[in-house]
């Protein structure tokens, strides 16, 4: 089953949506937004499958989905968790900024809480305060939990796993070394974060959903030209699981908790940083990560961080080449005054 929110107030307006993402039918009668659903998950799940069915089967009232209708699924939420499970990705941005990486990050989950009143949409522009802030995509997995009991074992938090979907974790580079120094966390390097247009249930997504990791290549692109195609279900040192048990060691999450892979990240065989996909390799799903390994094997960095006017596309395509939760497409654009 597939679901997405339709701009609409605050919080959206809850649809569902046809497998090959063509089509929508109102969902508001049996939940008004993403986030009543999953606060009656057990009641809502069925009727909303049912309607998803009769969907599929032209039953039912439908009209044409389109994405730049949409907000993210959830356009704001009562918790943002983004982990950092891809500990590749951990070491090259800490070398980046001089900063070596304790052995504990390959055993114990990092994870930090970030901002969830508003989250951008899909097809929203990346506002651009100041282009030496360092502006940056980081491309990531999300899942939606619903209610999350304290002291959840990493085995059954996959129970309570309802949803995926796609991140732009956007990062403001040049903040964060400041930030982190203070040793208190993120908080101006981490504006407003963008999802997919739609999500989607574990189970829709095949033989790629297991063991509580999406195994398929992310899609990540600037300016039409392809950044990276790491696969998600490689060198995820934690899988979900075990970064929701982490985050509810001593503390209960609530229905509509987002969860976050962190920046989708892989090795190269050899194991050593991978290559750019122009030298064969898989790339990169943000740029802070290309900039390093440039660094490494030319000396210097080539590449720079967004700026007014790039535009970015993360996807994912199932094995079929058929896009699952629709693009993530925006432009960065120059707030008003700067």
């Amino acid at each position: 089953m597939k679901l997405a929110s339709l701009k609409q107030g605050r919080d959206g307006r809850l649809v569902v949506v046809s497998r090959d993402l063509a089509r929508a039918a109102d969902a508001s009668d049996i939940a008004a937004t993403m986030q009543e659903a999953l606060d009656d998950w057990a009641n809502a799940e069925p009727r909303l499958a049912e309607r998803a069915a009769k969907l599929g089967a032209e039953a039912v009232a439908d009209f044409p989905f389109r994405a730049e209708d949409c907000a993210a699924p959830l356009p704001r939420a009562y918790q943002w968790i983004d982990g950092s499970a891809y500990v590749n990705h951990v070491e090259l941005v800490r070398k980046a900024r001089g900063a070596t990486m304790p052995p504990s990050f390959w055993t114990d989950p990092l994870i930090y809480q970030g901002g969830s009143d508003s989250f951008l949409g899909p097809r929203d522009d990346i506002p651009l305060l100041d282009e030496r802030f360092g502006l940056d995509l980081e491309a990531e997995i999300a899942v939606v939990t619903d209610d999350v009991p304290t002291g959840v074992d990493p085995l059954t938090a996959r129970d309570h796993i309802k949803l995926v979907m796609l991140v732009n974790d956007v990062t403001l580079r040049g903040l964060v070394a400041d930030e982190l120094a203070k040793g208190f966390g993120f908080f101006q390097s981490k504006p407003s974060s963008a999802f997919s247009p739609v999500a989607a249930t574990p189970d829709e997504l095949g033989a790629a959903w297991r063991e509580a990791k999406l195994s398929l290549p992310l899609r990540s692109y600037v300016n039409g030209a392809p950044l990276g195609r790491p696969d998600a279900g490689v060198d995820m040192t934690f899988d979900f699981g075990q970064l929701i048990a982490h985050a509810a060691r001593t503390r209960a999450l609530t229905a509509g908790s987002i969860v976050g892979s962190g920046t989708v990240s892989n090795r190269a065989a050899d194991g050593s940083p991978g290559k750019p996909i122009l030298e064969g390799g898989v790339g990169y799903s943000c740029l802070a990560e290309q900039i390093v390994v440039e660094k490494l094997l030319l000396g210097s960095a080539r590449t720079s961080f967004l700026k007014a006017g790039d535009e970015i596309r993360i996807e994912m395509l199932d094995a079929d080449g058929r896009s699952i939760f629709g693009a993530l497409e925006q432009r960065v654009a120059r707030c008003a005054g700067f």
